[in-house]
């Protein structure tokens, strides 16, 4: 156990060694800046949980670090080159952890699409923490029975939280996948439910043309009736009903509009 112990806290400072910041490690793993020096430096071993987080980080197996030095310095260069090689955006994901779990759970949100003008859009989001990121699964249903169209996709990507901002990227499956972009602003101080925002993508019924508009998200926590929470997507008037009055008021102001259909 000792052998271990020793050989935990000297391989996390090879690890370390080959990343150019520690803070930004720190950020990515939702580890405090002073309790992961303990790992380096006390001798204190982290939690299951933790180690699992920073192991992910370097592409290992937590077991990896109990490895002789010599052995663990070859399994992480070895992974190293088995990866494609790091991108620009491999730091990115998650950014801010510990501010983005605050934001785990489900979500009904809604927009207004290029495809169906002067209609908002309700769809609905899931964002869950998995080896060290915030993956993102979003779900359009939408049956527009006067126009014959029923549409079903279904979007995956990951979160990011950085300067206090929310970011989501994410791309549809199917053979002809594009990209979708959302910015998202953390919860008022006064209330933890709504989320307001920008979203970005393509109308696949409006050849293809880019569109921005404001969305919000309202936030139903980790639980939730999923059956019921795909059941309410769908296009909407703005002045139905069941649209709950914030969601209505911020997305139907004149200025927004215009923003939604790409005009100046």
């Amino acid at each position: 156990m000792q052998g271990s112990h020793l050989n935990f806290n000297g391989n996390l400072k090879f690890a370390c060694s080959t990343r150019k910041s520690i803070s930004d490690l720190c950020r990515a793993i939702g580890v405090n800046r002073q309790q992961f020096n303990r790992y380096l430096n006390a001798g204190t071993l982290p939690s299951a949980h933790n180690r699992l987080r920073i192991a992910a980080a370097f592409g290992l197996d937590p077991a990896d670090f109990d490895l002789a030095p010599h052995a663990f310095r070859a399994r992480l260069l070895e992974g190293r080159h088995a990866s494609p090689g790091r991108g620009p955006l491999d730091d990115a994901f998650p950014g801010d952890l510990r501010a983005l779990r605050a934001y785990l759970g489900f979500y009904q949100t809604w927009h207004i699409s290029l495809s169906w003008p002067g209609r908002i859009v309700c769809s609905c989001a899931h964002l869950r923490e998995k080896d060290g990121q915030v993956q993102v699964t979003s779900l359009e249903r939408i049956v527009d029975h006067e126009n014959g169209v029923v549409q079903r996709s279904r979007y995956v990507g990951l979160a990011a939280c950085q300067r206090q901002r929310i970011f989501l990227t994410e791309l549809t499956r199917g053979e002809a996948p594009t990209f979708g972009q959302t910015i998202l602003m953390p919860f008022e101080i006064h209330q933890r439910r709504y989320l307001r925002g920008l979203t970005m993508g393509i109308s696949w019924r409006n050849n293809n043309l880019p569109y921005a508009t404001r969305t919000i998200w309202r936030h139903l926590g980790t639980s939730t009736d999923r059956r019921g929470l795909i059941a309410a997507c769908g296009i909407y008037k703005p002045t139905s009903a069941i649209l709950p009055s914030v969601v209505a008021s911020f997305l139907t102001e004149p200025a927004l509009i215009a923003a939604g259909t790409m005009q100046p």
